[in-house]
């Protein structure tokens, strides 16, 4: 009955989640079920569908675990970037050299998106963030605290979407 289970599930996955997705999201969270999964909208615009994946669909913030998002509309790079060193900033976050660092970063690593590209963010457990644009490994953020603010972004107390993070820890 258990593996009935788990098959289930990891088609529901799989259907959802694209497949070069999953080969790197299993190979760096271990036994990788889905969360939750939701949308953010601004305004009347559809940003992105994200989804959380974790061990056994248990998420913990000190495990290895994945972010995906499929963005519905296209944003630069720079802008991913640029939003991103906000929303860390609004959570508390005001060391500004390291701020500046991470933003250089990620600048270097966010592609300009389109509608369906997906973008997956890894913490693993080396503390470092992996970042995969349509499965394809596109850099990485060895700073173990980037990752703890980054993945804050979306998951933390403090998020800015308080209605989504709700939805990826599978509480809505």
């Amino acid at each position: 009955m258990r593996n009935t289970i788990r098959v289930t599930c990891l088609l529901a996955i799989i259907s959802i989640t694209p497949a070069y997705a999953m080969e790197q999201i299993a190979q760096y969270v271990p036994q990788a079920e889905k969360v939750g999964h939701g949308r953010l909208t601004v305004m009347l615009w559809d940003v992105y569908d994200a989804s959380l994946f974790a061990p056994q669909g248990q998420w913990d913030k000190t495990k290895p675990f994945a972010l995906q998002l499929l963005y519905l509309r296209n944003i630069s790079g720079k802008k991913i970037a640029d939003r991103s060193i906000e929303e860390i900033r609004k959570q508390g976050f005001n060391d500004e050299v390291r701020l500046a660092d991470w933003h250089a970063q990620m600048i270097k690593i966010f592609p300009d998106v389109k509608k369906n590209t997906a973008l997956t963010g890894v913490y693993n457990d080396s503390k470092e963030t992996i970042f995969f644009n349509d499965g394809e490994e596109i850099g990485r953020i060895q700073d173990p605290n980037f990752g703890t603010y980054f993945f804050d972004i979306w998951l933390g107390e403090t998020t800015s979407a308080p209605g989504l993070r709700q939805k990826l820890l599978g509480h809505s």
